[in-house]
């Protein structure tokens, strides 16, 4: 089975690509999808009901929706396996531009959309850093200009990133993707697979709940307004 884990903000079209992908790979091999979002999808239901395949979602509620994703992987790979699948494409909810979903042992595929703005690309550089390649959408509401000013972007985030430039609705110039997605090797071995980053490395006390404004109620990795770096507080 091969892994596909499919990343980029809300709106990029990221679905629009998972679509052209499921329609230009059926009959050729079994797909599952999964997807992740924090409060509400549906975008299981219409692939299972347009391609007939067996898809799944999970909200993340209170998680990240890229720690939620990383969570349940393991048991995600088991049920596409127990499906039978050949191919497992998991779309991530697209919020956190910190965290990255791209794990070793897959393809990861970053969508973003041109009419997004020329530094988009800029103020999501971990998400595309770790990702095999990058697939720009709606490029047909933006200028030339435009385009190549946003194609330079990535490339100064991921100098060697595959890049893709598509209309996905139409699936124009989808081909390469194709490719890389047939050139993707299976997974070798579930039990290895990893997070290709580092998440994030402060675990600070609002993600356990205090509400309170001002660092000088937290503890753990911390941050002021004049600060240049955040320090730690605490024993």
């Amino acid at each position: 089975m091969r892994l596909l884990i499919v990343a980029g903000p809300p709106s990029a079209g990221k679905t629009a690509v998972v679509r052209q992908l499921l329609r230009q790979f059926a009959g050729r091999c079994r797909a599952a999808y999964l997807k992740i979002d924090v409060v509400q999808a549906f975008e299981d239901e219409e692939l299972a009901a347009e391609f007939g395949i067996p898809a799944r979602k999970v909200y993340s509620g209170d998680l990240c929706p890229d720690h939620t994703g990383i969570m349940v992987l393991a048991d995600a790979l088991a049920w596409a396996a127990e499906e039978q699948a050949d191919l497992l494409i998991v779309e991530s909810a697209g919020l956190c531009l910190r965290c990255t979903p791209y794990t070793t042992q897959s393809l990861g595929i970053v969508v973003l959309p041109a009419i997004s703005g020329t530094n988009a690309p800029l103020k999501m550089a971990p998400m595309i850093a770790f990702a095999d390649v990058a697939v720009v959408t709606k490029t047909d509401l933006v200028s030339q200009a435009e385009k190549e000013v946003f194609r330079e972007a990535i490339r100064r985030v991921t100098p060697g990133i595959d890049l893709i430039e598509t209309n996905a609705v139409e699936g124009t110039g989808l081909r390469y993707l194709f490719r890389a997605v047939e050139a993707c090797p299976a997974i070798d071995d579930p039990a290895s697979i990893v997070l290709r980053g580092a998440p994030p490395l402060g675990v600070c006390t609002i993600c356990a709940g205090k509400k309170e404004i001002g660092w000088r109620h937290h503890f753990g990795v911390v941050r002021t307004l004049e600060a240049a770096d955040e320090f730690y507080r605490g024993d």
